[in-house]
């Protein structure tokens, strides 16, 4: 799957909530976690859609759930979300 600079936007958007909101760790840890099963992974996805709606509109999160099908976006959206926490932990 070819990914966008809208994708790429939407992935760091992502990364940002999870820094923001203190879920680094445990968020690095069910990407790393899910990677070999990342289909699955991005089908939990669709099952939390209720939840997650709050902070991406429809087609932002059906798009994030299409991306993280594939084991490379899983690895580039560690490597933004490992990237926010670094300048995060370095403004302070």
């Amino acid at each position: 799957m070819q990914i966008t600079e809208e994708d790429k936007k939407l992935m760091e958007k992502l990364a940002s909530l999870v820094v923001s909101r203190r879920l680094t760790a445990m968020a690095v840890f069910f990407l790393e976690s899910s990677k070999p099963l990342s289909f699955i992974g991005s089908q939990f996805l669709v099952f939390m859609q209720p939840f997650i709606q709050s902070f991406f509109n429809f087609k932002e999160y059906d798009r994030i759930a299409a991306l993280m099908e594939d084991k490379e976006n899983v690895e580039l959206l560690i490597q933004y979300i490992e990237a926010q926490e670094s300048g995060k932990k370095n403004k302070n």
